[in-house]
């Protein structure tokens, strides 16, 4: 399936009252930190606090009936596993979920509350993908996809559309990037609608899977990061490919940037960012010779925090 703007356009209009239209706000604080025009697209606040009911949705939607029958199945880190155990239960789809074994149990405990058997199984998600694709074969499940599905990316792509639609001749976009979902489909809008637009992705020094894929380097992928929602080891063929053609640079930020980020936008803005929902801003702050003078866009993608960390990083 080919990606453009028409069918995230489509499926723009699927979702318009199914989700949150999620404000875009000028931050102050940002701005006046790097001396530019800098403005956040607060999917915190969409369903299950984060843009994946996005993808999700329009995954489910488009299911067979067939499908539908037999049940979903996903891996999640917790977000995608909030998204698809939501909309399964107003589907009606018996959802699957399996999860890392590090995952956060607040996003464990959430995403049972809405209805899914949740597993788990792996330290990464990598790690849980052998034993989900067991689970596909033997009960016959389909697969939703966190990031490398056509109708994900599309689904995704419709936060691009509100973001420019809600602030105009934006220089810069600086998306997070875990398997790549996120920033394909935004991409795909984004130079649709202005080939001059600059768009960064953003990944932790610890996960640098993406940016070893444009950049052909080899550069270890190791650890634990606050940024579990973008500790992807190998990301997607799809999303690897849109973002070849169409995401200028990747930067790179450590954790001790991420904290700083987070701890910012509660006491600046008041915004309660998780770690992928911070790497934006990070990013911003750590290359103010980037942004300085420009009109920036960024996405806090999600806010599913755990409140002891949460706390701990304000301490």
């Amino acid at each position: 399936m080919t990606i453009h703007i028409d069918s995230i356009r489509a499926a723009n209009e699927e979702l318009r009252s199914n989700i949150v239209r999620t404000p875009t706000i000028k931050s102050q604080y940002l701005s006046n930190e790097v001396n530019a025009n800098v403005f956040l697209k607060l999917e915190n606040l969409q369903y299950t606090s984060s843009f994946k009911v996005r993808g999700a949705y329009v995954s489910i939607k488009r299911l067979k009936e067939e499908q539908k029958q037999k049940g979903v199945i996903a891996m999640s880190a917790g977000n995608h596993a909030q998204a698809v155990a939501w909309w399964a239960q107003k589907e009606g789809v018996k959802a699957t979920i399996v999860m890392p074994e590090q995952a956060p149990l607040s996003k464990v405990m959430k995403t049972k509350s809405l209805g899914a058997e949740v597993i788990l199984k792996g330290r990464t998600l990598n790690e849980s993908q052998t034993y989900v694709s067991e689970l596909i074969s033997d009960k016959k499940l389909t697969l939703i996809h966190p990031y490398d599905d056509p109708n994900v990316v599309i689904g995704q792509g419709t936060l691009g559309l509100e973001l420019m639609e809600d602030v105009k001749n934006l220089d810069l976009l600086v998306i997070p990037i875990g398997g790549g979902g996120l920033i394909s489909g935004i991409s795909i809008v984004a130079k649709s609608l202005n080939p001059n637009i600059k768009i960064f992705g953003v990944q932790t020094e610890k996960f640098p899977s993406m940016y070893n894929v444009l950049h052909k380097k080899k550069l270890a992928i190791l650890g634990d990061t606050l940024a579990d929602g973008i500790a992807v080891k190998r990301p997607g063929n799809i999303t690897s490919e849109i973002i070849k053609n169409h995401v200028d640079d990747i930067l790179l930020i450590n954790e001790f940037e991420l904290e700083k980020a987070i701890s910012s936008l509660f006491e600046n803005e008041r915004i309660v960012a998780e770690g992928a929902g911070a790497a934006g801003v990070a990013a911003i702050i750590k290359n103010k010779n980037i942004f300085s003078g420009k009109r920036v866009g960024s996405v806090i993608c999600g806010g599913n925090i755990d409140a002891r960390l949460f706390a701990s990083i304000l301490n």
